[in-house]
């Protein structure tokens, strides 16, 4: 049996919000029925600010728990604020969710995002006008879960495995003959953002500068000492210790290693520091 929050468990058994709005000016669809789940949110928007919102959904305890919290959520909050709203902060309402069900809290942002897509564009009435946007590429067949979808949760949740993945999308959770596709779209995540997060040598030399001179010096000037930063060559970092910061050799080694663990957490765990 699921380990359920009390928020779970009372957001189950007294969904708040239940119903539909009519001339609701904006409404979301997430999930499928042939898939087992499926959540439709309506919205009643005025000045900006979502004024009343009301969901049906078909599903689990867990799905009814996380479309009912979402109105909470929404109600009152500006249409930008919703708009930053994730699937994490709809788990974290609830007090967490077990990790094979954090699939509707996802269903929720989804149904959210799909609601407020185009919501105030002027031109809306026009979409005959422009070419149709072409078809999102769908990874999982069994649960109709597309590519984006996929990628969206791994971005906000961090996720790092294909059974991550599975929990958080259902994807892969079928027949199986997706699992390499996720692997591959959890490995091209994480590619792409290592090279964006890479620095050049001159980068990395003025991020390193720029802590020892933000938070390291200033905790050490504290105590009359201070550094400097002499060198640096791959991830050895040569520094020289000043006034009491040299004066005791236990003192010199407890301030190395607060300097280098400063450095680690900010930069990179294999930083060594040396003093010159």
């Amino acid at each position: 049996m699921w380990d359920y929050s009390e928020k779970v468990m009372d957001h189950y058994r007294n969904p708040r919000n239940v119903g539909k709005i009519d001339n609701a000016d904006a409404v979301g669809i997430a999930g499928s029925l042939a898939c087992g789940d499926q959540l439709k949110i309506y919205l009643k928007i005025e000045n900006n600010i979502v004024t009343d919102a009301k969901f049906q959904t078909f599903g689990c305890g867990s799905a009814v728990a996380s479309s009912s919290i979402l109105t909470e959520m929404i109600i009152g909050k500006t249409v930008d604020e919703v708009k930053k709203i994730t699937n994490k902060d709809i788990a974290d309402q609830l007090g967490g969710l077990p990790p094979e069900k954090m699939h509707c809290s996802v269903m929720g942002y989804e149904a959210l995002e799909d609601a407020l897509k185009g919501y105030g564009d002027d031109y809306q009435d026009l979409d005959d006008l422009f070419e149709p946007e072409k078809p999102e590429k769908i990874v999982c067949t069994c649960f109709d879960v597309t590519e984006n979808v996929i990628w969206d949760a791994i971005k906000q949740n961090g996720l790092k495995t294909v059974e991550e993945v599975t929990n958080y999308t259902k994807a892969g959770g079928a027949c199986g003959k997706c699992k390499g596709l996720i692997q591959d779209i959890i490995d091209t995540y994480y590619a792409k953002e290592k090279s964006e997060t890479q620095l050049s040598p001159t980068q990395r030399i003025l991020k390193i500068n720029n802590i020892i001179e933000t938070q390291i010096s200033p905790e050490l000037q504290k105590d009359g000492g201070d550094i400097n930063l002499v060198d640096i060559k791959d991830n050895k970092v040569y520094v020289k210790l000043h006034g009491k910061c040299s004066s005791c050799k236990n003192a010199t080694l407890t301030i190395k290693r607060f300097v280098e663990q400063t450095l680690r957490t900010a930069m990179d765990e294999n930083i060594e520091v040396i003093e010159v």
